[in-house]
């Protein structure tokens, strides 16, 4: 019993972590209607600027999120604006698809030439220290990535909710025409939407850096599982992404002891076939629902 508490214990923490970059990418989706394909290579600069700067600077690599998270905003902006906001009025749609994927391979060729393939290692500065609760032990940084996901959720839901500007992002979701005729920059929402997915991705880079190696391939790992979690919360549903995050933790870690470490992302991958399958919509929402932001 104690055995099976500790799995579940650690398919939770899990799905924290992959919650933290799920929230960003589906936020993009729910307003901007395009699947950002570099999302994971947001996260490997921002997991790349927290090791340069806890390592130059040597402070706590959670303190760089106050750095790391506007970078990766202005980052994110700045895609939307020059990148996909000129591909907005192509025929086909899929033309920005096939320009996120562009830029995914572009940073992810930048960081090996200025990296190189080595691994860098961000110091722990006692993340990695253990905690017991009960008889299930847990790692202190894992502790935090799993609260900054619910606090990053409710966060959002709030902001969604009750400012000027969250009904605005909402208003344009679900209807872009409607909210330019009531007078909503409906280009600036984009620019925004966008820099707050990345952003939101720059924060949990912070957090991820000190319990992953860092390498310029690292986001493709986080993307992929990343998708799936968004495809299982619904596409567009910001709650369904924390939830599905959590859903495919526990399938990781419960697969991993149980069948197999190697057999892991096929079971994931399984799901998410499934899941296209019988419920594309999601199992916790409906497509792109960020417009209704209630769980």
């Amino acid at each position: 019993m104690d055995t099976f508490l500790q799995i579940v214990a650690n398919g939770l923490m899990l799905g924290g972590l992959f919650a933290i970059v799920a929230v960003g990418l589906t936020l993009i989706f729910g307003i901007v209607k395009v699947i950002n394909f570099a999302h994971g290579e947001f996260l490997m600069v921002g997991m790349y600027l927290t090791f340069l700067l806890s390592t130059g600077m040597d402070v706590h690599p959670y303190l760089t999120a106050a750095a790391v998270a506007p970078a990766l905003f202005v980052l994110g902006a700045l895609t939307q604006r020059l990148l996909i906001q000129p591909l907005m009025s192509a025929r086909d749609e899929h033309v920005q698809i096939f320009a996120t994927v562009g830029l995914s391979t572009a940073l992810m060729n930048l960081a090996l030439l200025v990296f190189g393939a080595d691994i860098a290692n961000t110091p722990a500065h006692g993340v990695r220290s253990q905690v017991m609760l009960g008889e299930v032990r847990i790692l202190t940084g894992q502790l935090w990535v799993f609260g900054a996901a619910i606090l990053l959720v409710i966060g959002l839901q709030l902001f969604m909710k009750k400012t000027r500007t969250g009904r605005a992002i909402r208003a344009t979701a679900q209807n872009r025409a409607a909210a330019r005729l009531m007078g909503i920059n409906d280009k600036f929402i984009y620019v925004l939407t966008f820099g707050m997915g990345a952003a939101c991705v720059g924060l949990g880079s912070s957090l991820i850096a000190p319990l992953y190696p860092t390498s310029p391939t690292i986001g493709t790992y986080f993307v992929l599982i990343a998708f799936v979690c968004v495809v299982l919360g619904g596409l567009g549903s910001i709650p369904g992404a924390f939830f599905g995050a959590l859903v495919i933790g526990l399938v990781d870690a419960l697969s991993g002891f149980y069948i197999g470490s190697d057999l892991r992302e096929a079971v994931v991958f399984t799901i998410f076939l499934l899941i296209l399958i019988l419920k594309p919509s999601g199992l916790f929402g409906t497509r792109m629902n960020l417009s209704h932001v209630s769980p």
